[in-house]
């Protein structure tokens, strides 16, 4: 059974921020991903060629500490301005992916996993996946959803902290529909490729992502609202995208569609969220929640965003290892 001195179950930008966080401070960590690539939300898919971000299409930059991390990410050429003059949106040239592949290039990533159950012994945890691999570990952070993590927990063979984890059964969800086409012919759409203003009823945003300039072809990603999604999530695929075409039609035409896909994110934005940028859910306080659902006491945001993922991934590994250092 191989031992790590923290495992990170969920390979998003807290998970690896966390990691990063915690192997500059020179501690031996592992993030787990149940998925493919690491990234979460911040999602690219090539179609033939072309290329589109269906998760996270932008970031924006409050925090001072962000705004640091993001100033080396513009010298490095991780990142450029997209649009915005006073409130500059953020994007990644690769896509949004590539920038979660760069920032988790140094960190040892285990994907494919699934996490079932966390059992807890005397000197630390075991962590148990649904194919039965083991792994021990002293500390964990979970940065899967809320949701997610709540059904883990009570999994579980940990000493809960209920106090935390009634806190954790406030946070909710929406879900977001998200059609993704490829086109013979270009959009009516701004010269930057993003519409997010007096769009149909129902429709969140739409992005070309030739004119964005991360594809070679013409893509769209349609995104609906949580209100929409939540609707029509019974319907079949095929019948969600033909309503997303319709509401589309001043965009782009059904003609010029070679390729359409839908993805449906479960956990797409808090609704409700915390004031906390993590919490402790084990009582001697070694398995800690991080997230974007998760707040720091002085961000004035009223939505989760990805400022918000990295905030808390970075202020739980601080938490979590000066108590490695001076607690246990």
């Amino acid at each position: 059974m191989r031992y790590i001195t923290t495992v990170i179950v969920g390979a998003g930008l807290t998970g690896i921020m966390s990691a990063r966080t915690l192997k500059d401070k020179g501690y031996e960590v592992l993030l787990i991903d149940k998925g493919k690539s690491v990234g979460g939300r911040m999602a690219t898919r090539r179609i033939d060629s072309g290329k589109v971000d269906h998760g996270a299409q932008f970031f924006t930059v409050r925090n001072e500490r962000f705004h640091s991390e993001v100033d080396q990410w513009l010298k490095q050429g991780f990142v450029k301005r997209w649009f915005g003059e006073s409130h500059p949106r953020y994007m990644s040239p690769g896509g949004m992916n590539a920038l979660a592949k760069t920032l988790a290039k140094d960190l040892p990533v285990q994907l494919k996993t699934e996490i079932s159950q966390i059992e807890q012994q005397r000197d630390g945890y075991i962590v148990r996946s649904t194919t039965g691999e083991e792994i021990k570990t002293k500390t964990i952070i979970l940065t899967i959803p809320a949701p997610q993590a709540e059904a883990l927990l009570i999994n579980s063979k940990i000493e809960i902290n209920e106090t935390e984890m009634e806190k954790l059964k406030h946070i909710t969800f929406n879900p977001c529909f998200v059609g993704l086409f490829k086109l013979s012919d270009k959009p009516e759409l701004p010269e930057n490729g993003h519409l997010d203003q007096g769009l149909p009823e129902g429709m969140m945003r739409i992005v070309d992502h030739y004119k964005k300039g991360i594809s070679d072809e013409r893509t769209v990603s349609v995104y609906m609202t949580g209100q929409w999604s939540k609707e029509y999530n019974d319907e079949t695929s095929e019948h969600v995208l033909n309503h997303m075409i319709n509401l589309s039609k001043d965009y782009f035409d059904r003609q010029s569609i070679l390729s359409q896909q839908l993805k449906r994110w479960r956990y797409a934005e808090a609704v409700q969220f915390l004031k906390e940028p993590y919490l402790e859910m084990s009582r001697d306080n070694r398995v800690i929640l991080a997230g974007d659902a998760f707040l720091s006491n002085e961000d004035p945001a009223t939505h989760t965003r990805l400022e918000s993922a990295f905030i808390s991934g970075v202020l739980a590994a601080e938490h979590l290892a000066q108590m490695l250092t001076h607690k246990w």
